[in-house]
């Protein structure tokens, strides 16, 4: 058992290294840096500044070696995407020093994650969610899962459970199904999760985010089609509503 542990331990060890040279690429939503200057008002409206967000990809290994990743379900009584699987995080708060600060804020403050148990190891690509949110991907790892003892804010969270990560490159348990937006093909991806009684649908902005994550993690790509679009954010306020219609749900 103890050798099992040490080579579980070096695992880990070379996945933290190897995770903290990630770089991902250039984000398409921040401002370009050589464009003109543009008056912060217009004839046209108000300058569109997107709300930024960070979202916690919390990994440890679970008993059987693999890699598992904490997923929680949103409260049945939040406003938007109540009941939904979802990862911890949220909005970026002014006096987070970082997307990774935003991360952990918001992870202890929906599951009672300390944030001294998370070795942040990675940022990944930005992805855009259908409010034109930009939500960061903060890869964290807990070396020590027995530490961590959950404190669900019933406000924000009425479950939380974790899920293998190799999953989200895998074929079982998945359908799609495609969608078109501003004249742009996607694919919207959902997951299955088992566990007991309990049965988790995991999807939409959630699922592309895992699926990347995977995909970075274990070095190649997911046994399906992955068909993604890049939006372009508005330039204008008045220009969002054309963007947050249509029957995309993230």
């Amino acid at each position: 058992m103890a050798r099992e542990d040490c080579s579980s331990g070096a695992e880990m060890d070379a996945l933290v290294r190897r995770l903290r040279l990630h770089r991902p690429p250039p984000s398409p939503y921040d401002p370009e840096p050589d464009a003109a200057p543009v008056p912060a008002t217009a004839g046209d409206g108000q300058l569109f500044r997107p709300r930024r967000a960070a979202v916690l990809v919390c990994l440890f290994r679970g008993d059987g070696g693999e890699l598992r990743v904490i997923l929680t379900k949103r409260s049945s009584s939040l406003s938007t995407h109540s009941g939904e699987v979802s990862l911890p995080g949220g909005k970026v708060e002014e006096g987070d020093a970082d997307d990774a600060a935003t991360a952990l804020r918001e992870s202890k403050e929906e599951i009672g994650l300390d944030p001294a148990l998370v070795t942040v190891v990675a940022s990944l690509e930005h992805f855009l969610s259908k409010h034109l949110l930009v939500v960061v991907p903060v890869v964290g790892i807990l070396l020590d899962r027995q530490a961590f003892k959950p404190a669900l804010n019933i406000a924000e969270v009425d479950e939380i459970f974790d899920v293998p990560l190799e999953m989200f490159l895998k074929d079982e348990n998945r359908t799609s199904e495609e969608r078109e937006k501003m004249g742009q093909a996607f694919t919207v991806h959902y997951f299955t999760y088992e566990k007991g009684i309990q049965k988790y649908l995991i999807w939409g902005l959630t699922a592309r985010i895992l699926i990347h994550a995977a995909s970075v993690v274990y070095q190649r790509p997911p046994d399906f089609t992955e068909r993604s679009a890049h939006f372009k954010l508005p330039k204008f306020t008045k220009d969002c509503s054309s963007m947050l219609a249509g029957p995309a749900k993230h």
